[in-house]
C-alpha cells in the first residue's frame, strides 16, 4: 500500500521530471508536505479513517490555503490567509496533502490560461496549445500526474474548459453546494468551487467531502421514475463553427450514450447561446469590477496586472445600472425558454468548447478567441445549472471533451450519465422479486438501475416457486421442454452489477439468459438442485401472474 509520504515524494519527482514551473504560483517545500503526509500516515496507523489518505492536492491561486499567499494571479494583490478556505479544509481533514497553489488567468477572468504575470500555462499534452482557463494550473497539475485532485473555480466555464483541453474530468457543482468563503470572487453571485481529477469517481469523492448542506436543496428535483436516461442533443447546425473533426467526435459521444440505452431528444440551443453572449457583452461583467475594480484602478499601469484582464474589468465600471436591470429581465426570459426546451430531459449534452486554440492564436486575438471558447459554458451558472465535463476521445491528437448539464442539485445524476461514456453499462434480466413493484426492486434502483424494456425469455426455461423470504422464483434452463417467462431488462452501472454479485444469496446465480428475440443477457438463474420439491409455475408465464393467482390471506 502506498503511504502518504510515498505519494508526496512521487509528486515532487514528477514535478522535476515534467519541468513545468508555470503551473505553480506557490509550491510548498517538499519537507513541509512530507511532514504533513507523515502525520496522515500516523493517523491511519492509529486506526483513523481518512478517505483521502495518500492523495495530493493542488489548489487554484484564488482559493485560500493557510500559510501560502493568495494572489488571484496578481502578485501585488497577494495576502496571506490565516485559515484555509472551507473547501480546502475539508479535503485536508479527509487526508489530502496540499502541494501548493496554482497559476490562473488573473482574477479568474479568462478561459485560455495565458492571462497571468506568472506565465502562460501550456497544455499538458501539446505545449503549443493553451491549457484552458481560468483554472489552468490546477487542470495541468492533474493531467500531468502531479496532483491526484485539484481545486478550481467556475464562473463562465473555468472548471470545465481546462478539463476538456487536458483530457481529465471537471465537476462544476450546483451553485452554493461547495462554500465559496475564502475564494477571491470573480462574480460572487455565480462563482462555484470545482474539482479536477483523472477519473469521475475521484472527482465525485472529493466533491462529496467538500459539499455542505444547503437550504436550496429543498427545491431540488424529485427522484425521477425508472427508465432510460433522456439526453437533449442539439443539431450540429446550432453548434456553430467547430474545429475540424469535433462535430464527428460530438456525434460519436451522443451515439455512445444512445448505445448505452439513453433516449436522445431534440433541443433548441438558441436560449443557451444567447445567454452565453450576455456574460461578457452585457452588464453582468460589472460584478467583476465590484470584486477587484478598486484595486485595479489604484494600480494603473502596474506590471503585475494583465492588460487584457485589467481592460475588461476597468471598462465594466462604466456600465449603467439600467442596463443591468434590462439584462436581468432578458436573462429571466431566456432561462424560461431554456428550461422549457429541455422539458423532461435529464441532461443536455454539449461539446465543452468549440475548439482548441494555440498560444499563437490567442496572442493574435485575445478577446475574440476567449469569447469563442465560452459559447457552450457561459450560460450554465447564469441559468443556475450543474455540469460535468468528461473526456470523449481524441481529435487530431488532442483531447476532445463533452459536458452534461442539468438542473440544480442533479449533480449525482449527471455524473451517472457521464459515466456511460467511460464505463459502458451492463444489462440484467430479472424475472421475480426484482421486477418493477416487487419487494427487491429497490435494490436495482439503489445502484442506479434503469428499466430498459419488458420482454420474455426464449421458450427454453421453467419457473419454480422457491421457499424463500421474501418469496422468489427460480429460473432453470431446460431446452426444448421449457416455456417463455416474462422478464424485465434493466441497465446497471458496471459497479452496480458487482454489488449485486457480491450480495447474491444461494441458490441464486448470475448467468446468461436467452431472450425471445434470440439475444442473450446476464440474468438471475437458479441452481437446478435447489428446485427439487419446489412447485413448478411455468404455466403462469410470469412471476406476477403466479402471485396474482395465489389465494388472498
Amino acid at each position: 500500500m502506498t503511504t502518504a509520504v510515498d505519494r508526496v515524494r512521487a509528486a515532487y519527482a514528477r514535478i522535476a521530471q515534467v519541468d513545468r514551473p508555470e503551473v505553480w504560483i506557490a509550491l510548498r517545500p517538499q519537507a513541509d508536505t512530507e511532514s504533513d503526509a507523515a502525520a496522515v500516515d500516523a493517523k491511519v496507523a492509529a486506526g483513523e479513517r481518512l478517505p483521502l489518505a495518500g492523495t495530493v492536492l493542488a489548489v487554484k491561486g484564488n482559493i485560500d490555503v493557510a500559510g501560502l499567499p493568495t494572489t488571484a494571479g496578481c502578485p501585488a494583490y497577494a495576502y496571506e490567509p490565516d485559515t484555509d478556505a472551507p473547501a480546502v479544509a475539508r479535503l485536508k481533514a479527509a487526508g489530502a496533502v496540499v502541494l501548493g497553489t496554482t497559476n490562473l488567468d488573473q482574477f479568474a477572468t479568462g478561459l485560455v490560461g495565458t492571462r497571468s504575470p506568472y506565465g502562460a500555462v501550456r497544455n499538458a499534452l501539446s505545449p503549443e496549445h493553451v491549457s484552458g482557463g481560468s483554472s489552468s494550473g490546477s487542470a495541468v497539475a492533474v493531467a500531468l500526474g502531479i496532483a491526484d485532485i485539484a481545486l478550481g473555480t467556475d464562473t463562465a466555464g473555468s472548471g470545465r474548459v481546462p478539463a476538456a483541453f487536458n483530457g481529465i474530468v471537471g465537476l462544476k457543482p450546483t451553485f452554493g453546494l461547495i462554500p465559496t468563503e475564502g475564494v477571491v470572487p470573480a462574480c460572487a453571485s455565480l462563482d462555484c468551487v470545482t474539482v479536477f481529477a483523472r477519473t469521475l469517481s475521484e472527482a465525485e469523492q472529493a466533491m462529496s467531502l467538500m459539499a455542505a448542506p444547503s437550504g436550496r436543496a429543498l427545491s431540488a428535483p424529485a427522484p425521477r421514475a425508472p427508465g432510460p436516461w433522456r439526453i437533449a442533443v442539439p443539431e450540429l447546425g446550432q453548434l456553430g463553427r467547430l474545429d475540424p473533426g469535433w462535430a464527428e467526435a460530438f456525434e460519436a459521444a451522443a451515439q455512445r450514450l444512445s448505445d448505452a440505452g439513453a433516449e436522445l431528444l431534440p433541443v433548441d440551443l438558441a436560449p443557451f447561446t444567447e445567454a452565453a453572449a450576455m456574460l461578457y457583452e452585457g452588464a453582468f461583467v460589472a460584478e467583476r469590477y465590484t470584486a477587484v475594480g478598486a484595486f485595479i484602478d489604484a494600480h494603473p499601469g502596474s506590471p503585475d496586472l494583465d492588460p487584457t484582464v485589467a481592460g475588461i474589468i476597468s471598462r465594466a465600471k462604466d456600465i449603467p445600472a439600467h442596463q443591468l436591470y434590462a439584462d436581468q429581465q432578458r436573462l429571466a426570459s431566456l432561462r424560461v425558454r431554456a428550461l422549457a426546451t429541455l422539458g423532461d430531459a435529464d441532461a443536455l449534452l454539449l461539446p465543452t468548447a468549440p475548439g482548441h486554440p494555440t498560444l499563437t492564436e490567442v496572442a493574435a486575438d485575445p478577446l475574440g478567441v476567449n469569447a469563442r471558447l465560452g459559447r457552450f459554458t457561459n450560460s450554465t451558472n447564469l441559468f443556475d445549472l450543474a455540469a460535468v465535463a468528461v473526456p470523449a476521445g481524441d481529435v487530431n491528437g488532442l483531447p476532445f471533451g463533452v459536458m452534461l448539464i442539468g438542473p440544480a442539485f442533479t449533480d449525482e445524476r449527471l455524473a451517472r450519465i457521464a459515466g456511460l461514456l467511460d464505463n459502458p453499462p451492463l444489462r440484467l434480466a430479472v424475472i421475480g422479486a426484482h421486477l418493477s413493484g416487487q419487494p427487491l426492486n429497490g435494490q436495482l434502483l439503489a445502484v442506479g438501475g434503469r428499466l430498459v424494456r419488458t420482454t420474455a425469455t426464449a421458450r427454453a426455461y421453467r419457473l419454480y416457486a422457491l421457499d424463500t423470504l421474501p418469496p422468489k422464483p427460480g429460473l432453470v434452463r431446460v431446452g426444448e421442454d421449457g416455456g417463455t417467462i416474462e422478464a424485465e431488462v434493466w441497465q446497471l452501472p458496471a459497479e452496480g452489477l458487482g454489488v449485486f454479485l457480491a450480495a447474491l444469496p444461494r441458490p441464486m446465480a448470475l448467468g446468461s439468459v436467452e431472450l425471445a428475440d434470440g439475444s442473450f443477457v446476464t440474468g438471475f438463474l437458479c441452481e437446478p438442485q435447489a428446485v427439487e420439491g419446489a412447485r413448478e409455475i411455468t404455466s403462469y408465464g410470469s412471476w406476477r401472474a403466479y402471485l396474482a393467482a395465489l389465494p388472498r390471506p
